[in-house]
């Protein structure tokens, strides 16, 4: 299984990109981890919002294949403790899923496309957190389902 977390503009903070470096360094080489930050719209400030969240899901869809399953992560998505999380992704292994996406949107979330194609919503808080800290929050998480799917004694509950 390919697991793949496509977010739109870069981490721009050097502290929070060595730390999505080292558990993304950790997680196993079977779920072919990868992180795509999209870059920015151009000229993004001339457009509407919902001109702005289509010109991103124009970039959104140039890396998903209709086959994958599409989760957004999205403040109105559905939360899960971290082993209900790994069970998840034990589940979607156990039924052969080839790529598993991730996305997190820009600033105004996503548009009505995206949100139509999506197979779920995942929400990592009730609380807002800045997009780049929520790709090192996600990173952890798989690297926390990797470890508990192991049983091994990262995770303590």
């Amino acid at each position: 299984m390919r697991i793949k977390l496509l977010c739109v503009g870069k981490t721009d903070d050097p502290r929070l990109r060595e730390l999505i470096t080292y558990y993304t360094a950790r997680l196993p080489r079977h779920w072919n981890f990868e992180l795509t930050e999209i870059p920015d719209v151009k000229n993004a400030g001339h457009l509407s919002v919902e001109n702005l969240k289509k010109e991103e899901a124009k970039l959104f869809l140039q890396h998903i294949d209709s086959a994958d399953f599409t989760i957004l992560l999205d403040e109105k998505g559905k939360q899960y403790t971290s082993r209900e999380f790994s069970q998840k992704i034990l589940s979607w292994q156990n039924t052969s899923l080839k790529k598993v996406n991730f996305l997190i949107g820009g600033a105004y979330g996503f548009s009505d496309e995206i949100y139509a194609m999506a197979a779920e919503k995942l929400s990592l808080s009730k609380m807002t957190f800045t997009h780049q800290m929520i790709r090192l929050f996600f990173v952890e998480q798989l690297y926390r389902a990797d470890q508990i799917l192991r049983g091994k004694p990262y995770h303590n509950d």
